[in-house]
């Protein structure tokens, strides 16, 4: 994974996908942003989504672009979401990941009862 530069982590710890925004979640942690790079004032983000069928893609696209654009030496940004790569649950943070508490592939669960079993002792 690209490193995301710490101005940018920082400008973009407040944007969240609107999905993860009771949860305290962003778009940082949940690893949406694949990279970042300003060259003359201008920025170009390229982010991920969880779905390609997110309804709430171009607000996150906004949102995203308004903090970047806010930023010192950028004076306009351009946010596009890739394709040739899938968001997946590795990309969230430690956090994000205790958070959302992901169950396991079925397949990987060879006794139902059991394994709820012992997440209702938690």
């Amino acid at each position: 994974m690209p490193e995301i530069p710490r101005w940018a982590s920082q400008a973009l710890s407040g944007v969240y996908d609107p999905c993860c925004r009771e949860k305290g979640i962003s778009v940082v942690e949940m690893g949406l942003i694949r990279s970042v790079e300003v060259n003359e004032g201008l920025a170009r983000v390229e982010l991920l989504l969880t779905s390609g069928w997110c309804p709430f893609a171009a607000r996150v696209l906004t949102e995203v672009r308004e903090r970047i654009e806010e930023q010192p030496g950028v004076r306009e940004a351009e946010v596009e979401v890739v394709w040739d790569e899938a968001w997946t649950v590795d990309r969230l943070s430690p956090r994000a990941a205790r958070m959302l508490r992901f169950l396991p592939d079925p397949a990987q669960v060879p006794d139902k009862a059991a394994y709820v079993a012992r997440r209702e002792q938690r």
